[in-house]
């Protein structure tokens, strides 16, 4: 293989997932050429907005997935978490690199906690799920709605009468927006979205060639973590727009999956925690969801889905 095109969106962060991959490749593979091939998603041509207005799965992905199976591209990077749990037919997830910090973050003016913003505090983000865990701790927080880049965000933050954003910490570190206040909720306080922090190379299925190329940057652990928590989104038939989220650990020889489904008013919440073998991680995963099921999650998801 003399070429590999790289499919990704346009946005910085994608660029510089699509950089970080290339890179990783190239170190690999010195004879093998790169090229990027930015891909205008449906998400990316509505910027104003909301996410859960736009709906429907992969609003940031189907796009590049499209350009992947008629073969404009010979791989695609995305986001991890934008990425539906049920694959596309016809492709498959070639690997995963290692992962970024999967934690959120609350970006302020001098990067205050959530339990040191004032009554009533106008707080943005673009995540039902972030949403919901929000009000489940600040039931006062007046939330809004966010869209846009990480520097339309902070923009945002800035110059309309806002007190706070949420956004995902590896967003800032791989931008390396170091001036930035921000606090870090643990995992604890605010459980992330599924495949939050990891980036996802999507390869055509049956691709041989690819995938022995690009399974040098895969990471065991990380990949077999977001297999664990895309199987419990699965099982939920849940995607990224639903008040849905997870984080798996690979610890020892066991897999540890905590998992969080809410409603949007933050009113009712459920959080169960799933332990099971490396070898079954997607079992785990599945496992983890029967015990939301029997709580009613079905149910309280129900009001999310679009027909």
């Amino acid at each position: 293989m003399e070429r590999i095109r790289i499919g990704t969106r346009g946005s910085q962060l994608a660029l510089w997932q699509a950089g970080f991959v290339e890179a990783e490749l190239k170190r690999n593979f010195p004879d093998i050429s790169f090229e990027q091939v930015i891909v205008k998603t449906e998400g990316d041509r509505d910027q104003s907005s909301s996410l859960a207005s736009i709906g429907g799965l992969g609003v940031f992905t189907k796009a590049i997935e499209v350009a992947l199976l008629d073969r404009t591209v010979d791989i695609a990077v995305h986001s991890l978490k934008d990425l539906p749990s049920k694959m596309t037919e016809g492709l498959a997830l070639g690997s995963v690199p290692p992962r970024g910090p999967v934690e959120d973050v609350l970006v302020t003016e001098d990067g205050r906690s959530l339990l040191e913003l004032c009554h009533g505090a106008a707080v943005a983000t673009g995540s039902i799920r972030r949403r919901s865990q929000l009000l489940a701790r600040r039931p006062d927080l007046e939330i809004k709605d966010l869209r846009g880049n990480i520097d339309t965000r902070l923009r945002k933050l800035r110059n309309e009468n806002l007190d706070a954003i949420v956004i995902a910490k590896a967003a800032l570190v791989r931008l390396g927006l170091d001036q930035v206040s921000y606090y870090t909720f643990s995992t604890e306080e605010m459980i992330p979205g599924v495949g939050q922090g990891a980036i996802g190379v999507q390869i055509r299925e049956g691709d041989e060639q690819t995938k022995e190329i690009v399974e040098r940057l895969d990471h065991a652990a990380t990949h077999r973590a977001v297999l664990a928590e895309r199987a419990f989104l699965h099982r939920l038939d849940s995607g990224c727009q639903f008040p849905v989220g997870a984080r798996a650990k690979v610890e020892s020889h066991s897999i540890v999956i905590i998992g969080f489904v809410g409603s949007e008013d933050g009113r009712t919440s459920f959080i169960e925690r799933h332990q099971g073998d490396e070898d079954a991680v997607e079992r785990t995963g599945i496992e983890l969801a029967e015990k939301f099921i029997a709580c009613g999650a079905l149910e309280l998801l129900g009001q999310y889905r679009k027909e």
